[in-house]
């Protein structure tokens, strides 16, 4: 295990007067820095232990990758202030500290603890101490590129969220939240989806066979993501789109976080079933009442007569509802069959920062980025005058 700590005892005139300082210890080992931590109740289905586990173990040792697991507390009393679950990924010749994600964490944030920075001067200090410690890393670290970030986190503030600089991302999150009242909430879908939804269900059990069902256990699970792989693969193929979750490590990591997480109730999978064959399969994780999807798939067109995808949804919706679950996260991707299902979408930022010279061209350009963001219709004016605006839709 690798460890650095460092606690910065000299404040600068903007925190004088908050006598607060933190201690970073940077460690490269997921398992050992969750016993240095204790138990936490992830605020995210994304921040749950089970998935940095699961995550850290398939691309731990991907080549550019280096694991650098932050733990934050109160330098006088230890109290746990964060855990930010990070990595120093090389890019050329640039190293760049950012979340666990390569593309597959849809929402980053550090787990909080009771000492966390709740306003943006104890902020400003604990992203001080951050980066000091950053900047000590073995073998340098250039830029500090935070994305796809909550601005709250289970009510909470999330600190990096209240810093200077912060700018919107990308995109953004979809969330449906469903009362107590299932069917009241039903009720309030557009006439048409409702239409549909129930033409689909009709549709497809015309074959006497035909059932929806929650893999009862791991082995079901797992035998239920191997189709799933293998229709994704089929469908974005066939699009001619590029299909980049067969890489061995992003194989590795989704049977990893359903091995380990179906049993436990975390990772679940749905599907819609014939004797014969699976029609269409949903993974998605849950923590508490909060559900996100993940990878859906479909046997294809033969069965587009019952809109599968859409049904699927539906179905899981409401067997997940009746288990207690309220919230329903759609991710990222800004998807017509979203709005249909009544999500509403939710915003996330992006934090840059450069921790050397050869960073600082580059997070110079990510902070413009984030500025003209604030600014959509300019940014649009840019696109189109720099030929690179795109036709502006929903897809199906």
């Amino acid at each position: 295990m690798t460890v650095l700590t460092t606690a910065v005892e000299k404040f600068g005139a903007r925190a004088a007067s908050y006598a607060v300082g933190y201690r970073v210890e940077l460690v490269s080992d997921w398992a050992q820095a969750v016993a240095r931590w204790g138990a936490f109740e992830p605020l995210t289905a994304f921040q749950h232990p089970q998935w940095y586990a699961s995550w850290y173990r398939a691309f731990a040792s991907t080549d550019g990758v280096s694991p650098l697991i932050a733990i934050v507390s109160d330098a006088a009393t230890g109290e746990r202030a964060a855990l930010l679950p990070l990595i120093c990924h090389r890019q050329g010749g640039l190293r760049i500290v950012e979340f666990a994600d390569l593309n597959l964490t849809d929402f980053n944030a550090p787990l909080l603890g009771p000492a966390a920075p709740r306003d943006d001067v104890t902020a400003w200090q604990f992203w001080r101490h951050l980066q000091a410690a950053l900047r000590k890393v073995h073998g340098g670290a250039d830029l500090v590129r935070f994305r796809k970030m909550p601005a709250r986190l289970a009510g909470r503030s999330n600190p990096l969220a209240l810093l200077d600089g912060i700018g919107p991302s990308v995109v953004n999150g979809n969330l449906l939240t469903v009362g107590d009242d299932y069917n009241a909430w039903r009720y309030q879908l557009d006439r048409k989806v409702r239409k549909e939804l129930g033409r689909s269900w009709r549709v497809f059990t015309r074959e006497r066979t035909a059932a929806f069902k929650i893999a009862a256990d791991t082995d079901q699970a797992l035998d239920l993501l191997s189709i799933t792989e293998v229709q994704q693969g089929a469908r974005l193929n066939g699009l001619g789109l590029n299909y980049v979750l067969d890489d061995p490590d992003c194989t590795a990591f989704y049977r990893d976080l359903v091995r380990e997480g179906a049993d436990r109730g975390y990772a679940v999978v749905t599907a819609l079933t014939t004797r014969d064959e699976v029609v269409a399969t949903l993974l998605g994780v849950r923590a508490g009442s909060r559900y996100v999807m993940l990878r859906i798939s479909n046997a294809g067109e033969k069965w587009s007569a019952c809109s599968p995808g859409r049904l699927i949804i539906d179905r899981t919706i409401e067997a997940l509802h009746e288990d207690g679950v309220r919230e329903f996260d759609f991710s990222i991707g800004n998807y017509s069959y979203k709005r249909r299902f009544g999500s509403q979408r939710t915003p996330l930022v992006d934090l840059s920062a450069p921790l050397s010279w050869r960073g600082q061209p580059h997070a110079l350009r990510d902070r413009a980025v984030l500025a003209l963001r604030h600014y959509p219709k300019l940014t649009a004016r840019l696109k189109r005058a720099l030929g690179k605006a795109s036709p502006s839709r929903e897809e199906d």
